[in-house]
């Protein structure tokens, strides 16, 4: 992927920053306004060609074009998008200018801003106007360029896979699409990625392997639980080549289903835990104990809190076990005498407003 280094004075330029001003638009990536963490949103303001999406899925497939025919080849395409700034094409966002909408979910958690866990607090902040609960016009908007930018993506990669297939590649060729989150646009009041809530936590897994490969027939689903460590094992395993013994996730293609899955995001007050065991998700924070539990199975968009039901009580138990069973170095010390105590509670101070903290401007090179 592309990273772009923010700690000298001018940057440090990367190869999309340098195509663009080969095409005389240098340093006006961010010169309509938008910011990388922004949910806000407008529409691309250079020539359709210079977008990020496009720019990359035109260097990967030059990569491909260069590749030594006489050795296998491994091809990594990593898209920016659609992590924001969200700058769609306006003939995307066309395409969803009357489209229905679904509302965003909201739990009997999430209706009110003081009962959140303190660090969903940090991320729903409504002082900051990126990325609170935005009004109607703004939430519609920002779904709308979402969408819109997926399928901006959607066909971009049908143009590698079509470049493939010209090049008679296609039919040899294992293609892996994956994410490494989803994100929460306007789900709960949130507009942002890391939380472990299904619409950020749970992302595409899609195989598709050589041509004639029976382990993994066309059309299949696989709903066991996975993660992003899986890729490797998967990968190689589909390629016929050997797991090392050292790898300690699974392979999707032989491996039997994991009973559940452990998550883990932050360190500290910002520390977020979660245990999955297909049916139920426990969503642990450690400052002031707090736990959710959420059953998958009837409440996909994870509108009802069930850790304080007493109907459930064993299955918050059952999962709290798990989680303990995981927890090492510093999380140890949410523990005493076997049991989750977690952090003590502490006073939420709003932050500074994150869309203007991450501000980018014109870039001089």
């Amino acid at each position: 992927g592309r990273h772009v280094f923010h700690d000298t004075p001018d940057g440090i330029a990367d190869d999309y920053e340098l195509y663009l001003a080969e095409q005389g638009y240098g340093g006006q990536e961010y010169a309509g306004g938008m910011t990388q963490n922004e949910f806000l949103t407008r529409t691309w303001h250079l020539p359709e060609e210079t977008h990020p999406i496009n720019w990359a899925t035109r260097e990967m497939c030059k990569y491909i074009r260069r590749r030594d025919p006489r050795k296998p080849g491994f091809w990594y395409l990593s898209y920016s998008t659609p992590h924001p700034p969200l700058t769609p094409l306006q003939a995307y966002m066309d395409l969803y200018r009357d489209a229905p909408l679904d509302e965003p979910a909201m739990g009997n958690w999430s209706e009110n801003f003081d009962d959140l866990p303190h660090h969903i607090k940090t991320l729903s902040n409504p002082e900051d106007l990126s990325l609170c609960r935005a009004n109607r016009h703004e939430w519609e908007l920002t779904r709308r360029a979402y969408y819109a930018t997926l399928t901006h993506l959607d066909h971009q990669i049908r143009v590698v896979i079509g470049y493939l297939r010209e090049n008679g590649l296609l039919d040899n060729t294992i293609i892996l699409f994956t994410s490494d989150h989803g994100h929460m646009v306007g789900e709960h009041g949130l507009w942002c990625m890391t939380p472990f809530y299904e619409m950020s936590a749970k992302i595409p897994f899609i195989i598709m392997p050589v041509q004639g490969d029976v382990r993994m027939p066309a059309g299949t689903s696989d709903h066991r639980l996975a993660d992003v460590g899986d890729i490797m094992p998967t990968l190689l395993d589909l390629a016929r080549v050997d797991i090392p013994d050292t790898v300690d996730r699974q392979s999707l293609v032989s491996d039997p289903p994991r009973e559940y899955l452990y998550g883990e995001h932050g360190e500290g007050v910002a520390a977020m835990r979660m245990i999955h065991d297909k049916r139920f998700k426990l969503i642990y924070y450690p400052v002031d104990n707090c736990s959710q539990l959420f059953d998958i199975d009837s409440d996909p968009r994870e509108c009802v809190d069930l850790a304080q039901d007493p109907n459930h009580t064993g299955d918050l138990e059952r999962l709290h076990e798990l989680l303990l069973d995981n927890l090492y170095g510093d999380d140890t010390g949410w523990v005493k005498e076997g049991n989750l105590v977690g952090l003590p509670a502490i006073e939420y101070i709003p932050s500074a407003n994150r869309s203007m903290r991450n501000q980018r401007g014109l870039r001089f090179m």
